[in-house]
């Protein structure tokens, strides 16, 4: 499935035309390119042995989610998954955007994940999958394990 997806991929995972300013029909087109980004992700990790068993995992009362859950092995992965589709310098690195914060409430959404589904002794870890998307090239992928600690 993953040389299917892939391949659509091929000429990047943006939508064709790019709004210039910040208006809401830019923020649905983020959105979009934000579901195609863990859609490919989810599809990669699966390619490369990780079994996934949740997506888009939220909170009632809690900010943020968790967007891939799966096993790598033993150990349970919270994956958080950054898309970039315009050029690095205008916002850095897709994985730069994980930010304290973003880390502090992806570690309280996963205490919580392990006690409603009652996996307190299993391992886990939380990795950040960043994809690079430029208009007209494949996702460049970059998988860091371990990317942190929990806060």
């Amino acid at each position: 499935m993953f040389g299917l997806v892939n391949w659509a991929a091929r000429k990047g995972l943006a939508e064709p035309k790019a709004v210039p300013a910040r208006t809401a029909e830019s923020g649905r087109k983020a959105r979009r390119t934000g579901v195609r980004g863990e859609t490919y992700a989810y599809w990669y990790l699966r390619r490369h042995g990780y079994v996934m068993i949740a997506r888009n995992f939220s909170v009632r009362g809690m900010k943020g989610e968790i967007d891939l859950a799966g096993y790598d092995g033993e150990a349970l992965a919270f994956v958080e998954v950054k898309t970039r589709t315009g050029a690095r310098d205008d916002f850095g690195a897709p994985e730069d955007a994980v930010t304290r914060e973003k880390k502090k409430n992806l570690t309280r959404i996963a205490r919580q994940f392990l006690r409603e589904y009652k996996s307190g002794c299993t391992p886990f870890r939380f990795d950040i999958l960043a994809i690079d998307s430029r208009p007209g090239r494949r996702p460049v992928v970059r998988l860091h394990k371990g990317a942190f600690t929990p806060q």
